[in-house]
């Protein structure tokens, strides 16, 4: 075993998706991540990232294939000063959100979920 760091960061997280552009208008429209990379793969595939605007690890929006399917629990939590407001916000937009979770001692959130009903969290920073 070495001691030396071999891995050196979190880079990206893949979410499977079923039509890259409704992804992007999701992802960069609806929650207003910016798109980092949006480039041809070949076969009609694109290789797509979306970040939180000045965030480290960013989104691979990829194209659903075999065993890489779309409606998942994708583990993923993103961050908000207010949770409140981006429920609010969210929701009026007509996001599928549930309500607001409050534990004592644990931030605030909520679940989502995007155009293909994969899952994800907003915690409050």
């Amino acid at each position: 075993m070495t001691t030396d760091t071999l891995i050196t960061g979190l880079h990206t997280v893949g979410i499977p998706v079923s039509d890259q552009d409704k992804a992007l208008a999701f992802y960069a429209g609806t929650l207003g991540l910016e798109v980092r990379l949006d480039v041809p793969m070949g076969e009609g595939n694109r290789w797509i990232e979306v970040a939180p605007p000045g965030g480290g690890v960013s989104l691979a929006l990829e194209r659903a294939h075999g065993e890489r399917w779309t409606g998942v629990e994708t583990g993923i939590r993103l961050t908000s000063a207010d949770v409140d407001a981006t429920h609010a916000a969210l929701c009026a937009q007509g996001v599928d959100a549930d309500d607001v979770l409050r534990w004592p001692g644990v931030p605030a959130m909520f679940a989502l979920r995007d155009q293909d009903d994969n899952g994800l969290e907003i915690v409050e920073a």
